[in-house]
């Protein structure tokens, strides 16, 4: 597994769960589930260190 495909890991699985091939017109959704996904991490990781 490359470091690219680590990191598009949680949209594709999403996008395999629903039927949809992640590499042709699902990009956006891919996209999008990877954005939510990073954003609560980073979310969460800046909570813990400035609380």
């Amino acid at each position: 597994m490359k470091l690219s495909d680590a990191f598009l890991w949680p949209g594709t699985k999403v996008c395999e769960h629903f039927g949809v091939d992640p590499k042709a017109d699902a990009g956006l959704i891919r996209w999008l589930v990877n954005t939510l996904f990073y954003l609560t991490v980073s979310l969460v990781i800046v909570w813990i260190v400035v609380v």
